[in-house]
């Protein structure tokens, strides 16, 4: 009797093992912008490979539009482990110490996803991925979203157009000298705050991707929308370093292989959602599209690249010297 009762008691307890292993790996991937933009799609679809792929042993939770925190809670939530992973924008990182990523916020300086390509893929984005380590983060992927427009509620094609304008921007010294340096004044803000603060005239006007733009409703609260593509928007995604190196190494290699196939569905569909975005705008009828001239863009990058050469210091010589060096981009 009393080995009859010692083996049940070996068969419940094994169970109550069995049961336990068997629970899912959760990994929380919070991000601040609607699920039908690209990051958004990107975040679905490495929930889609990374549970496919581990066969159940891997639960991801996307929460999107600033559900779970606001883009100036994330970064903290990440280190302290109350989220696992994220894709901040790229200009995140240098409220956080490590200013070397502001060069993506440089105005003008990729002309096109080619020139940047050769940076997120080559050994700078290496690189700045290193540099995070320190952090307590460790740096999976970069996601494009694509090149930046500016709006406003007046027609704004030049520098002079800017002057005085309330401008939001993110929390990055270079996107602050970029708008100072077309005579407007610099308004940091969290993202999910912005179309509150144009319907009110907080501020005047903002950049964006036109993906943003239209998907956040913008075109309900801006009149124009100049097509400047002044200016990059990127994403890293990033996961909590200790999370990350404690998953079972066959789980986190089949996660950088799902990564890896999100990250190139993210970036080829980038370009496709801001070209439709930006016609849903057109159709939309509420927002005027400008198409600069090549005089009015010479102008706009005449007044802009001098921003290059303000933060040269605090994007660090070296990595610009690098960047240049990767794009052709001659100063």
């Amino acid at each position: 009797m009393k080995r009859f009762i010692a083996l049940a008691f070996s068969v419940l307890a094994l169970g109550s093992f069995t049961v336990h292993a068997q629970q899912p790996i959760v990994i929380k991937f919070s991000h601040v912008v609607a699920e039908n933009t690209p990051k958004g799609k990107g975040a679905l679809k490495f929930k889609e490979f990374a549970e496919e792929r581990t066969k159940g042993r891997v639960k991801v939770e996307v929460y999107p539009n600033s559900a779970l925190f606001k883009d100036g809670e994330e970064m903290e939530a990440l280190q302290l482990g109350s989220v696992q992973m994220l894709a901040p924008s790229l200009a995140k990182f240098g409220p956080l110490g490590v200013r070397e990523f502001e060069v993506f916020d440089l105005p003008y300086v990729f002309d096109n996803y080619d020139e940047l390509h050769k940076v997120t893929d080559g050994p700078v984005g290496a690189g700045l991925f290193r540099k995070l380590e320190g952090k307590g983060i460790t740096g999976l992927a970069y996601w494009d979203n694509g090149f930046k427009v500016m709006s406003a509620n007046k027609p704004i094609h030049v520098p002079a157009d800017y002057k005085g304008l309330k401008m939001r921007i993110q929390s990055s010294k270079v996107l602050g000298d970029q708008m100072k340096a077309l005579g407007s004044i610099p308004q940091v803000m969290a993202f999910s705050e912005v179309y509150q603060a144009l319907q009110t005239g907080v501020v005047d006007g903002t950049e964006n991707p036109p993906s943003n733009f239209y998907t956040q409703k913008m075109q309900e609260v801006q009149k124009y929308l100049a097509l400047t593509d002044h200016g990059y928007l990127g994403y890293a995604v990033i996961a909590n370093k200790k999370f990350w190196e404690g998953l079972p190494s066959d789980v986190r290699t089949t996660l950088q292989g799902a990564m890896k196939d999100a990250t190139r569905f993210a970036n080829d569909i980038a370009k496709k959602e801001n070209d439709d975005a930006l016609e849903a705008v057109r159709k939309s009828g509420k927002t005027q599209i400008l198409t600069l001239t090549a005089a009015q863009k010479a102008e706009m990058k005449k007044a802009l690249v001098s921003v290059h050469k303000e933060n040269e210091a605090r994007v660090g010589k070296d990595t610009l010297a690098e960047v240049y060096k990767e794009t052709g981009f001659k100063p």
